[in-house]
């Protein structure tokens, strides 16, 4: 059983979008996109149903030094002065969103704060902007609001700060305690640090703690791994995401501060995934979905149970909000039957703000097609299966899922799609199977996406 779960996790170990988004970003249709129909779709579904709420994503850029693994879009800098400008060019933005909805008062379903490193800015300064965001509107009464954070400058003021304007769930980026492997990718938190923060924030009253761990880093080993872990699980954190590495120094400049020499491959970075999933399944945590990993308790894993899990671009979310705006820079909005992604750097940004333009450079609209495949994937992801339409493209995606078949990944009873208990390891590669783009352009994928494990 074991050979043959190892060889399945050599098979599929092959470049796959993480669909937070279909189609995925690279291939949208930006020639066919504009801001004045990103605005129509938006009001759109918006009217549809006012009361339904709208999610808010803020992206905060600023780090004060550069993890040489990281992914996102940051700006480096330990001049705190740029805090408040940032916060102005937001609650701009936001007012401008606000005006495109007719002013109206507003249901706040969830907020997020994203980075870069959201706890770079001053407490005062976070309160500011939440306030902000949420004056003249309504809380929701099954809100979520949570933030990301560094814990080596997380402080009790910014955990009490954020738990007085609602916020419930914090999400601490760890990755790994080793001091080698921490010192090459430029992240320095140590044990005490996060058991500090856990404790604090357990004392103030935060009801969801997640620690984001990655495998595949430079010097990783499985004693470095289990260690990783077991710190981890002695904390017991409510949840925990255990991704993948993705080495893309063509595209992230920083992690040409290592070479490939140093990067567990191959076998070794599947053993290194296997050690951890194991070490957290045999602590009694639940597999909820792609790298997430719940206990039976949270809020997470009860939804998944409920059928009421749902995925968008700040990942796995407990419930459906058909608006997602987001805000600042590289920040993507979702309406459902369209995207919109803000400029990509601070100063594009400011300019657009200033001329009291939305910084939206790119979007895409969404097709009949797309939207039909965007239901199937969110499905299959969330709830472990989907049942297609009776018509010709349904008979194309079971020929694509034969193999998976055959692999014990998938099963299909008529029209009905469903990922067994060993596919769900793989479920980015189920959802391939139903991905049309990518099966247009299949040789750009490598250059494109991340290892699926």
């Amino acid at each position: 059983m074991q050979d043959n779960l190892n060889a399945l996790i050599e098979k599929y170990n092959v470049a796959a979008p993480r669909y937070t988004s279909y189609p995925t970003v690279p291939y949208w249709n930006n020639e066919g996109f504009s801001k004045s129909e990103w605005i129509q779709a938006l009001k759109s579904r918006f009217d549809r149903n006012p009361e339904q709420g709208i999610s808010v994503y803020i992206h905060l850029p600023f780090c004060e030094s550069l993890c040489t693994y990281c992914g996102c879009n940051t700006r480096i800098t330990r001049n705190h002065q740029v805090e408040q400008p940032y916060i102005k060019a937001l609650l701009k933005e936001w007012e401008m969103y606000k005006a495109t909805l007719g002013n109206q008062t507003l249901q706040i379903h969830e907020i997020h704060l994203g980075g870069g490193t959201p706890t770079f800015f001053a407490p005062e300064h976070l309160e500011q902007l939440i306030k902000g965001i949420l004056e003249g509107n309504t809380i929701s009464e099954n809100h979520v609001f949570s933030f990301e954070a560094h814990p080596a400058n997380t402080s009790k003021e910014h955990l009490q700060t954020l738990f007085d304007l609602g916020f419930r769930r914090l999400s601490l980026g760890i990755q790994d305690f080793d001091s080698e492997v921490q010192r090459v990718i430029n992240r320095k938190q140590s044990v005490e640090d996060v058991e500090r923060v856990v404790r604090e924030a357990r004392g103030i009253g935060y009801t969801s703690i997640n620690f984001d761990l990655i495998y595949g880093l430079p010097l990783q080993s499985l004693e470095s791994v289990a260690n990783t872990v077991a710190v981890s699980l002695a904390m017991k954190p409510d949840r925990i995401a255990f991704y993948s590495y993705a080495h893309v120094p063509w595209l992230k400049k920083g992690q040409r501060h290592f070479t490939e020499k140093d990067l567990p491959v191959g076998s070794a970075k599947l053993e290194l995934y296997k050690l951890g999933r194991r070490m957290m399944l045999d602590a009694g945590y639940a597999d909820v979905g792609m790298d997430h990993f719940a206990l039976p308790d949270d809020s997470l894993f009860l939804s998944a149970k409920n059928g009421a899990l749902h995925r968008n671009f700040m990942g796995y979310t407990e419930q459906y909000t058909p608006l997602l705006i987001g805000l600042g820079v590289s920040s993507i909005s979702d309406a459902w039957s369209a995207y919109a992604q803000n400029v990509k750097t601070v100063e594009e940004y400011y300019s657009l703000i200033e001329r009291d333009e939305l910084p939206v450079f790119r979007g895409h609209i969404l097709t009949p097609s797309d939207g039909i495949t965007r239901k199937y994937i969110l499905e299959l992801m969330c709830r472990d299966r989907v049942w297609l339409k009776d018509n010709s493209d349904s008979e194309i995606i079971k020929l694509r899922l034969q193999e998976l078949i055959e692999d014990g990944l998938v099963d299909i009873l008529g029209h009905e799609v469903r990922v067994t208990m060993k596919g769900k390891m793989f479920v980015r590669n189920i959802c391939t199977a139903f991905d049309d783009y990518l099966h247009r352009q299949e040789q750009d994928s490598i250059t494109r996406f991340s290892q699926a494990v």
